[in-house]
């Protein structure tokens, strides 16, 4: 079971929505899209579905072209971020419903609703109705309505962005065993790199209708192709500060200063963009190697257990995310410590010229 996406665009009124774009998706394989609001998430999910004709080129379902066919005839379910539920019907028969559509015997509606009911932990709400169910339970039996249909692409647009925070981590640990036991192309529709990392699989990234990177989840997380695809795949959004190269040594901005090692040392000399995620800096040197920044503490964002710092560092503003509580005053001067094996080179034109020490070791 295979879905290709071969240069498919999308325009409306002039305006790109998706630039042209190469996919490949695999039967059995869980594929997020990742990337802020307005970046095409939807508007691919869409082409995917055949609810939009792209302006150019081709679909292919298992080697067919299947670009004109209408929505109806393709093996294709959507949950939305929105569940949708049939209020006045039971569990059961919203889940059975696009069955007595297809014309499926009795027995045949029975098994499968049983199949999927079980899969999802819905079996003793079957007889409920929709309203009496929680959030997670009725995505839950939202979910199970476009399982059931025996479909081999399930396109999910954010579906867990409306719940609150335990039913979200509850599914969010559920979904992959789903798409696991169905055998189904799974796309997943995100805004949260942390969501993106927790469900694995294949992520692709996308900017401004964009696909910027396509690969193994863990992959494009750690070696990012590019700045852009950083900043999307970063929570905070990555932090960035322009660096020189020269010789051994790199120095970032005008003062701090560090030695050029490892996949580093065989840049040629030159001006670079240095990367680097919220997480990496620290209020202290917690390694030899350490480069020390001082920042003007514009505010800080208690977590409980975690504390975001941000900061002024010249024009460049960063976030740092660092453990414990510090409820430091904002416009107090203050130290952070970045360890260089954490840091990414970009190119003047954005591209990755060195990846994170430690991301190669991973």
């Amino acid at each position: 079971m295979t879905l290709e996406l071969q240069g498919v665009s999308r325009m409306v009124g002039g305006r790109v929505h998706i630039h042209p774009t190469d996919l490949a998706l695999q039967g059995g394989t869980m594929n997020v899209l990742l990337g802020p609001t307005l970046a095409g998430k939807t508007s691919l999910m869409r082409l995917m579905a055949g609810l939009d004709a792209p302006s150019s080129g081709r679909l292919l379902w298992n080697g067919q072209d299947v670009t004109g066919q209408r929505v109806q005839d393709r093996r294709v379910a959507m949950v939305y971020q929105q569940f949708i539920n049939y209020p006045s019907m039971s569990v059961y028969e919203n889940i059975a419903s696009p069955l007595r559509l297809q014309g499926r015997s009795r027995p045949e509606i029975e098994r499968a609703v049983g199949e999927v009911a079980e899969m999802l932990k819905l079996t003793p709400m079957l007889r409920r109705k929709p309203l009496e169910l929680s959030g997670g339970q009725q995505q839950r039996c939202a979910l199970a309505r476009a399982l059931v249909k025996g479909a081999g692409l399930v396109l999910l647009d954010e579906p867990l962005a409306n719940l609150d925070y335990k039913l979200r981590e509850e599914l969010r640990l559920e979904i992959p065993k789903i798409f696991e036991a169905s055998g189904a192309i799974f796309v997943y529709a995100t805004t949260e790199p942390e969501e993106a990392l927790l469900l694995g699989g294949h992520t692709a990234t996308l900017w401004e209708g964009r696909v910027t990177q396509f690969g193994p989840t863990p992959q494009v997380y750690r070696q990012p192709v590019d700045a852009t695809t950083a900043r999307v795949f970063s929570d905070p959004p990555m932090n960035f500060l322009p660096v020189t190269k020269s010789g051994a040594r790199l120095t970032f901005g005008h003062l701090a200063n560090a030695p050029a090692e490892g996949a580093l040392a065989g840049l040629a000399d030159g001006r670079y963009l240095a990367g680097f995620r919220a997480n990496h800096l620290a209020l202290n040197r917690h390694s030899g190697r350490a480069v020390e920044f001082s920042c003007r503490l514009t505010a800080t964002e208690i977590t409980g257990s975690e504390t975001f710092l941000h900061l002024a560092h010249g024009s460049d503003l960063w976030v740092g995310l660092v453990p414990g509580v510090h409820d430091l005053p904002p416009g107090s001067e203050v130290s952070v410590w970045l360890d260089p094996a954490h840091v990414y080179l970009f190119d003047a034109e954005g591209a990755l010229a060195a990846p994170a020490a430690y991301a190669l070791a991973a």
